[in-house]
């Protein structure tokens, strides 16, 4: 059983669910992700290696308050069961799914997917730097690989971003969905960092 914060509003109570790292990494990341991608696009280099040291802090901040953060910043607070998780998406398309406040377990395996996308996304972009380049914190790699090697790395993380995009696609799908089924603004919730609770919902939520 998971005991949530309730905070009285004239129109009802909330439940605070996003600490303030992980709104401000959510908003960040997005701000970071456009720049990388549309200087890459724009072949502005120097703006494109900058963001993406910037973005490795931002995967690492992210990675350490997965374990040390608030109750529903830790990973564990949304790894479910392969059975709940096949159990939500069925009632999704039923159109009746269970309510969580924090991620439920289409959205956990989405934010997964997305983090998991983006450290590949990362890791590529430093072994490229290093292996094309010749610089970077990973350049012991241009004596260790074949330039064939090397433009496959590349390849693959010119790539990338098109899996992130669908990602992402699927991911902004869920919170439409989730906003309609739940009758709440996920996006808002995102940015407050609360979400409604009716009066007469239970203050503990079981997982």
């Amino acid at each position: 059983m998971q005991r949530v914060e309730r905070n009285r509003t004239g129109s009802g109570n909330t439940v605070k669910v996003w600490d303030a790292v992980i709104r401000l990494f959510h908003w960040t990341l997005v701000a970071g992700l456009v720049t990388a991608y549309i200087s890459g696009e724009v072949h502005a280099s120097e703006i494109h290696v900058l963001t993406g040291y910037a973005l490795c802090v931002l995967l690492a901040i992210r990675a350490y308050w997965g374990f040390k953060g608030s109750e529903y910043a830790r990973f564990r607070s949304f790894i479910f069961p392969a059975s709940e998780t096949r159990a939500y998406v069925r009632s999704m398309f039923e159109g009746h799914p269970g309510h969580y406040f924090g991620h439920n377990p289409a959205g956990a395996l989405s934010v997964f997917a997305l983090l998991a996308t983006v450290a590949l996304l990362l890791i590529t972009g430093l072994a490229t730097l290093s292996v094309i380049d010749f610089e970077g914190p990973l350049l012991f790699m241009a004596n260790l690989v074949s330039d064939e090697t090397s433009y496959s790395i590349r390849h693959i993380h010119e790539f990338i971003p098109t899996v992130g995009l669908a990602l992402v696609a699927f991911h902004l799908m869920g919170v439409v969905a989730g906003s309609i089924q739940h009758r709440e603004n996920l996006v808002k919730a995102m940015i407050t960092g609360k979400k409604k609770l009716a009066d007469n919902q239970d203050k503990y939520e079981e997982h």
